[in-house]
């Protein structure tokens, strides 16, 4: 079945984002498609998803039929399939500095994520170290603690650690410093309610998370108004496109599209670059 979405629609951008992250067992991209695993009410499922003109296409094998509403869901708010493209691009477009990223690639969505949970744990992973080492050290803790599938379907073999299991686990499960499976064991025995992102701001009352963790954690639970001053990506590409101070705050309320669209400089380096002097003097 289609997911449909307002045009203009980026899922080709989608897709390489959850391309880069994906964790070993748990998801895979091949031929265009989006696979993972999903631990539903219903019981176990697994999830395909293909971005095509106008929407995305989904494909279910679900253990309970019932599930079928709370998976599409999931699968819409992976892909940002709610989000209005003509909006951002009336609040962004017109800026010195985004404009010209936003009115270039007006159908980039924020990435969403199908379980709170488990975002949470791999905005702890991501902390300090690259993507790719984050999906490593992520695949390393599924296949310790995840509970495998009854039978695996192809690269699908486990399902991302429960709660409990990260929490009740031994130090030699977590291929990582102290502190920061710390943080792990602390986020999986609070179990936190991470449905909305309202829930993200509760984590910098534990131990080990801050402001970066529990922002990275709304932006992708939908709130369109997150910018992440403190993250590298985000630095590395204003530093690349101008100098002097930004006033993020003028792009409310869509800072995390603006996020989006600086990260995206990054993975097209030869991108549109802005041609007038904003809050930010222009590099070049």
């Amino acid at each position: 079945m289609l997911l449909p979405t307002a045009e203009p629609f980026d899922g080709a951008a989608v897709l390489a984002f959850l391309a880069a992250r994906a964790i070993p067992g748990v998801e895979e991209v091949r031929g265009g498609t989006y696979r993972r695993t999903l631990a539903l009410p219903g019981g176990p499922a697994i999830l395909a998803l293909t971005p095509r003109a106008g929407g995305v296409e989904a494909a279910l094998a679900l253990a309970d039929p019932a599930d079928e509403p709370e998976a599409l869901r999931r699968a819409r708010a992976l892909f940002g399939l709610d989000a209005d493209p003509a909006a951002v691009l009336a609040g962004l477009g017109a800026d010195p500095l985004l404009g010209p990223l936003v009115r270039a690639r007006p159908g980039l969505r924020v990435p969403g994520a199908v379980d709170g949970f488990e975002l949470a744990v791999r905005a702890i992973l991501g902390q300090q170290i690259s993507v790719a080492a984050a999906r490593v050290l992520a695949g390393r803790i599924t296949a310790a603690l995840g509970a495998p599938l009854a039978r695996a379907d192809g690269a699908l073999t486990h399902h991302f650690p429960a709660p409990g299991a990260l929490a009740a686990a031994e130090d030699a499960a977590f291929p990582m410093p102290r502190s920061r499976a710390r943080t792990l064991r602390g986020l999986a025995a609070a179990a936190p309610r991470l449905e909305t992102p309202a829930d993200a701001g509760p984590l910098t009352g534990l131990w080990g998370i801050g402001p970066w963790t529990a922002g990275y954690v709304a932006l992708r639970l939908g709130d369109p108004d997150v910018f992440l001053p403190g993250d590298v990506a985000v630095q590395r590409a204003l530093s690349a496109l101008c100098t002097g101070p930004v006033d993020a705050g003028s792009w409310s309320p869509w800072r995390s599209f603006a996020v989006l669209h600086l990260w995206a400089t990054l993975a097209n380096p030869a991108g549109p670059a802005p041609t007038a002097a904003g809050v930010r003097a222009p590099k070049g």
